[in-house]
């Protein structure tokens, strides 16, 4: 810069701005101030519009439609507890919930599809049993299920029911089992995929009982249900939720259930352990899972919807119709309670030699 050039004037030619007529000295600068306050406001307006597109959003969680994939086919009891959860969120979170169907493989399928999802709250897995037993069924799973989901919650606790149709000559489990020890193999038992708890209740039944009754599984409840009624398989060992409609119309005859203790919901049904398999219980459960990564701020705003959902008037009927134990509880508690069960199930698959078809 020239040795005579006026540092104030190089200085508003550089911002491109003529600063205004000056004074002898600028009266010892005192004039430059305002002027300085005037650019220094007007600089910032042209420049903040430039930057704040790449500023991130805060938008609050949810502002669009939340998805909760169902790995099962529609109509079975995950799918009816799950649309009546989805119902009861979408009134508590302001979005609406739905219900995306994702049958197959035994619910890796669609437990895949979550798996691969964006961590953003938006997608979401209603989870069973099979959750907990597929890594020890399925070696080569296309997901981590430590690492790839982020307990959610925990919506219930319940057990299976096996079922006949009323045309059947097994009036009781007892009847079913002399039959099938006399006729090994001639039987068969649906369930609702590979490594579903229809699955694994009558795996385990077999092992204790010393039945072979064998499996033919099906991508889901409806459909092996459907085929129950049809006469194509003899027996299924179902989600209560899945066949309650039908033991009320008198179109299937329930003959046990598999939890520990009798059901309030069917006090004067025996437990299999009653019915001549000392030791048998098999319990199932339904819960949710968001991808791995999703914010902790989106888990415990899902949680405490969720919570709310299973408690409200809607989720105490399935309580009291179809024997659903409801468990509100953190995420912590849910992730604590499946590891438990899988801890079970890994010994029993590998104490019997379970295997898939």
């Amino acid at each position: 810069m020239p040795h005579n050039q006026n540092p104030g004037q190089n200085h508003g030619q550089n911002l491109g701005v003529e600063p205004p007529a000056t004074g002898t000295a600028r009266a010892a600068h005192g004039s430059w101030f305002p002027w300085l306050r005037t650019l220094t406001a007007a600089t910032l307006l042209a420049v903040v519009p430039a930057i704040a597109p790449v500023l991130p959003a805060s938008a609050a969680y949810p502002d669009k439609v939340v998805t909760i994939v169902v790995p099962f086919a529609p109509g079975g009891g995950t799918d009816t507890v799950t649309r009546i959860l989805a119902e009861q969120m979408s009134k508590d979170l302001g979005q609406p919930v739905i219900v995306d169907n994702r049958p197959g493989a035994g619910t890796i399928i669609g437990t895949n599809i979550v798996a691969n999802s964006a961590p953003d709250g938006y997608m979401l897995l209603m989870a069973s049993f099979a959750h907990a037993v597929n890594p020890f069924l399925n070696a080569k799973l296309p997901f981590d299920t430590e690492k790839a989901f982020a307990p959610v919650g925990l919506v219930a606790k319940s057990y299976n029911i096996a079922v006949v149709n009323t045309s059947s000559q097994f009036k009781t489990l007892s009847d079913l089992i002399a039959y099938a020890k006399a006729h090994p193999g001639e039987l068969n038992f649906g369930s609702f995929g590979n490594g579903t708890s229809a699955h694994l209740s009558a795996e385990l039944f077999n092992h204790l009982a010393g039945t072979r009754i064998v499996h033919v599984p099906y991508k889901g409840a409806a459909p092996a249900v459907t085929d129950l009624l049809a006469g194509q398989v003899q027996v299924v060992f179902s989600s209560v939720a899945s066949v309650s409609g039908h033991i009320g119309s008198g179109s299937l005859r329930p003959l046990a259930v598999t939890s520990a203790q009798r059901s309030k919901a069917f006090p004067d049904l025996p437990t299999v352990a009653e019915s001549g398999v000392p030791g048998y219980v098999s319990d199932a459960w339904y819960g949710v899972y968001a991808p791995a990564g999703t914010p902790a701020a989106v888990i415990d705003r899902l949680n405490a919807s969720l919570n709310k959902a299973i408690q409200s008037d809607a989720f105490k009927k399935l309580e009291t119709v179809e024997g659903l134990v409801i468990t509100p509880g953190t995420p912590q508690d849910f992730a604590a309670y499946v590891h438990g069960e899988a801890a079970r199930w890994r010994d029993v698959v590998k104490s019997q030699n379970i295997k898939l078809n």
